[in-house]
């Protein structure tokens, strides 16, 4: 009886749940639903593979980081990107970041990291950067990093580093350079402009801008740097001064070049005056002047003592 009556209150029960109303199931089967579908699965796994871009580069340079470079046309990176995947998976257990760069749609990075060839590998530590240079198998990413062996590796100088300025600069140059070439094939394949054409207006536009960057310059320099017909008020005045000081100048350097011709006419007239007398009392070197043939000895003296009164008479006068 017992038994029966245990069976029969069981039953009671099982009824009692079966013939409750519908509406509290139904929200019971929602719940679960939504938990069902909100719950993400046990065995899926978060990518562990980082892109890097133009905006979000500077994040490497804090913590350790172990970068590649690549393009998807480039065979080496195609069979590199498996073996970069599965490094990638240890980069969590190994407290090291794992990240790729796609150097087509990426071009500033390109030129701030001075990329030449593909694929390129970069370690970088608390914004250090070392370029990786061994065998590309995952055992040997792993350890570099585990082992340190980046520490044997010299580091990039600063002055070639990602953040300097003139790294910065050669981003923005390899950033025009894109921007040229995607406004040459836009001219080219969209609107149907010649390729000489294109070259022609791309010719005419960095004249023109070099022009306007030109007179930009002279204007700042002038904003800078006044002249100082601006910058005093008796600038004129003052120049003037100068010219008649220069002008008095020159006049008195023309006089003493003047006196000067005339100091050498005097001493020139003085030279022939004294080379005349000395002729005429004999040789230049005051000896008697040799006896002239067909003349005796007395016709010679009486012509040296008339040569001599005669300077005498020269000398009173």
């Amino acid at each position: 009886m017992a038994a029966c009556s245990l069976a029969g209150r069981n039953t009671d029960s099982t009824m009692f749940f079966l013939t409750r109303p519908t509406k509290h199931r139904s929200w019971i089967c929602c719940f679960l639903l939504a938990v069902f579908l909100t719950s993400p699965p046990v065995s899926a796994k978060l990518d562990s593979l980082r892109e890097v871009t133009d905006g979000t580069w500077e994040e490497i340079l804090t913590g350790e980081w172990m970068i590649e470079f690549y393009a998807p046309w480039c065979p080496a990176c195609q069979q590199l990107q498996t073996v970069w995947k599965e490094f990638a998976d240890w980069g969590e257990d190994m407290g090291v970041n794992i990240a790729k760069v796609d150097v087509t749609e990426q071009p500033g990075l390109s030129g701030r990291f001075i990329i030449t060839s593909l694929p390129t590998i970069y370690h970088c530590k608390d914004g250090v950067f070392r370029k990786y240079q061994g065998a590309r198998t995952k055992d040997d990413f792993l350890s570099f990093v585990d082992e340190q062996k980046w520490k044997a590796v010299e580091p990039i100088s600063s002055w070639f580093g990602p953040s300097s300025v003139l790294m910065n600069s050669m981003s923005a140059l390899f950033k025009l350079s894109m921007f040229i070439r995607r406004c040459h094939n836009y001219m080219t394949e969209q609107l149907g402009i010649p390729v000489w054409g294109s070259y022609i207006i791309f010719g005419l536009a960095t004249l023109f801008s070099g022009l306007a960057l030109g007179l930009l310059l002279v204007f700042i320099a002038d904003f800078a740097f006044p002249s100082r017909r601006f910058s005093s008020s008796d600038y004129y005045q003052k120049k003037q001064t100068m010219e008649q000081a220069r002008l008095i100048q020159r006049q008195e350097d023309e006089h003493e070049a003047d006196g000067e011709e005339d100091d050498d006419e005097d001493d020139d007239e003085e030279d022939e005056d004294e080379v005349w007398r000395r002729r005429r009392r004999g040789s230049p070197e005051g000896r008697p002047e040799p006896k002239a043939k067909g003349f005796s000895d007395e016709a010679l003296r009486k012509r040296v003592v008339g040569n001599r009164e005669e300077e005498d008479e020269d000398e009173d006068n």
